[in-house]
């Protein structure tokens, strides 16, 4: 029996379906979707979308994850693990053009779409059953349908009554999945899940509530509140709310950048400090761009390095005032690399923005210890308005070319 809405062989029953309206959509493995849309010849391939060889994994398909092939791992053990897979490397802006087909798809069901990267988002159907004479269900079926038939990739989607739940049942029924998470159900939903599902409980976090016995979300919710603050701050609270699926965070259709970033992987690992100061101003010259070209900037400084045994170094450092200020964030990061007791060698370097706003009215106050600043930003922002206009390479920064 196929679906009414979408003609899947898959039939949805659930007592909530037509009453859900808070959507997850995941692209499947979008990168290497693209790549084998585009290339017909490697439908049966595996595929890895990633650097080099000494490069880490961007996606790769289902195929390679089946070898035991994971976003982020090293290339060289991914090849390891799956030898006979193609290596393509990232197109960045030609998947950001999927997106945007994607995203138009989206737009004809609801404004009320919150982005999180190129190949997922959270939407909000609330009300959209009188326009499209069809529950919000119905409506994304048919959405996965489109993106299937008139893009070329498949995608998954969850539907729940928040944003947390819908992103943990997009992963639940993965490729071409449809999952559904209820009011009714989600304390027993969630009972003996662990918390690793909770988006940003990473490595480190998990290591220190595996220290207070919390691994499940049952140890949660023996925790008091009181006692979770206090245990483990602002997150405590978080954890608490989570542990019983409250989540009244709104689905924001411009919802704030919270950092912007760069970073590159070496070929070679290198401690050259040459070498390593002119990556730090090609990054900064990367992230203060998009920040400008977005009219934003940032409060804080980041530096990240990566050892040649994958073990990273972060650095952050709060500034005088917001910058976007290629000149600023360069001069931070270099202070912060001047502090490392570790020589190195790195294989990877990043830098970042964080805190990030609206830029500030108004020119920034001088700076009595660097006279010299004031000269310097007029004279980026005179290089902003010439490369605007003749193009990036229309003037090179000699500290580039290291």
């Amino acid at each position: 029996m196929r679906c009414p809405g979408c003609r899947s062989v898959r039939l949805v029953s659930h007592p909530e379906l037509f009453s859900l309206s808070i959507a997850h959509m995941d692209c499947d493995a979008f990168y290497a979707s693209v790549e084998k849309r585009d290339n017909p010849g490697l439908h049966d391939k595996p595929v890895i979308v990633g650097g080099g060889h000494r490069g880490v994994v961007s996606t790769c398909c289902y195929l390679a994850r089946i070898k035991g092939v994971r976003s982020a791992m090293p290339m060289f053990q991914a090849l390891k693990l799956c030898p006979e897979a193609a290596v393509i490397a990232p197109r960045g802006s030609h998947y950001a053009a999927v997106s945007r087909e994607i995203r138009a798809l989206m737009e004809d069901l609801t404004p009320l779409i919150e982005p999180l990267s190129l190949d997922e988002a959270f939407l909000d159907l609330t009300g959209t059953e009188r326009l499209h004479h069809a529950p919000p269900a119905v409506l994304l079926a048919r959405l996965l349908n489109r993106i299937e038939q008139e893009i070329g990739v498949t995608a998954s989607i969850g539907l729940s009554h928040n944003k947390f739940l819908a992103k943990i049942a997009s992963d639940l029924d993965k490729p071409r999945g449809f999952a559904v998470i209820g009011r009714a159900e989600t304390a027993d939903f969630l009972r003996d899940k662990p918390v690793r599902m909770i988006w940003g409980v990473g490595t480190a976090f998990q290591a220190a509530l595996d220290k207070a016995g919390i691994r499940s979300f049952d140890d949660l919710r023996r925790w008091d509140l009181p006692d979770l603050v206090a245990r483990f701050g602002a997150s405590g609270e978080r954890l608490y709310h989570l542990a019983r699926g409250e989540d009244h965070r709104r689905v924001q259709r411009d919802a704030p950048m919270k950092s912007i970033s760069a970073e590159t992987t070496f070929d070679r690992d290198t401690a050259a400090r040459d070498v390593l100061d002119g990556h730090l101003w090609r990054l900064s010259e990367r992230v203060t761009d998009r920040a400008k070209a977005k009219g934003l900037a940032g409060r804080t400084a980041q530096l990240k390095l990566r050892r040649a045994d994958f073990s990273t170094i972060t650095r952050r450092q709060s500034l005088r005032e917001p910058t976007q200020m290629a000149d600023t964030l360069y001069r931070a990061a270099a202070e912060m690399m001047s502090g490392l007791g570790d020589p190195g060698p790195f294989r990877l370097i990043g830098v970042g923005l964080s805190d990030i706003g609206p830029t500030p009215d108004g020119d920034p106050m001088g700076d009595l210890l660097d006279p010299d600043a004031e000269t310097r930003r007029k004279a980026e922002r005179a290089t902003d308005a010439i490369r605007a206009r003749f193009g990036p390479q229309a003037i090179v920064r000699g500290r580039s070319l290291s």
